[in-house]
């Protein structure tokens, strides 16, 4: 009987396969993350000049965009944008109010339309007219490949968040966290920002527990539709 018990109790560890598995993923991960940034940056580098020089053209700043994100296990890398807004230290303060709302369980739409709306930055008067575009097609995005080569994010994962949001995180939404923050994510593709925050990361965890190499060439295939039709993006 006391064996009988033993074993039900016994905690369950990872078998060898299952460890030699996930290690085999993460090394082919990091391989089709070099490769595909690799060639990406190639091929989009005239499009990400003619991008930064319209940047600068159309408003005072840097054409790109440097913020202090939070990557797997809580680290803090810089993370790289095309600049879409005008340079204003009000964009800060207003995004961290609207994170709090949202973090805490408001949706976009409740947000913008109660009797004290409070409105996502990058949708209001700040943002450039190059900004509209490059939101719009997702191109500010390019300059992420960086980070991938950089080993910093990888093509697909959960989306990084910046450090004063990940202070307003309740314990599971630091699931998040287990893994190198992506390009594009299981969210994604299923609907973007019309989504709540905890269901960004409900669908981060699932991505998660299960995730595999045939899984991230899936998500990277069915981005590609949905930035083509601009589909939730704000």
């Amino acid at each position: 009987m006391a064996v009988e018990q033993s074993r039900l109790v016994a905690p369950a560890f990872p078998t060898r396969r299952a460890i030699v598995s996930l290690q085999t993923y993460e090394m082919a991960k990091r391989l089709l993350d070099v490769l595909v940034a690799g060639i990406a940056l190639i091929l989009f580098a005239p499009l990400m000049l003619v991008i930064a020089v319209a940047i600068k053209l159309d408003s005072p700043g840097p054409a790109i965009f440097v913020q202090q994100r939070v990557g797997r296990h809580g680290r803090i890398f810089n993370f790289y944008k095309f600049r879409s807004m005008r340079v204003d230290p009000d964009n800060d303060r207003a995004h961290r109010r609207f994170a709090e709302a949202y973090i805490n369980g408001e949706s976009l739409e409740d947000l913008m339309q109660g009797d004290a709306p409070i409105y996502k930055p990058n949708n209001g008067n700040n943002v450039t007219r190059v900004g509209k575009f490059l939101r719009a097609t997702s191109l500010d995005e390019l300059p992420q490949l960086f980070n991938v080569l950089k080993g910093d994010m990888s093509l697909v994962g959960p989306r990084p968040s910046i450090y004063y949001e990940v202070d307003l995180y309740k314990e599971w939404h630091r699931r998040r966290l287990d893994v190198l923050p992506g390009i594009t994510g299981y969210a994604q593709i299923n609907g973007r920002s019309s989504l709540r925050f905890d269901e960004i990361v409900r669908l981060d965890i699932e991505y998660i527990e299960k995730r595999s190499f045939w899984l991230d060439i899936s998500i990277l295939l069915r981005t590609i539709p949905v930035v083509l039709s601009t589909r939730s993006a704000r």
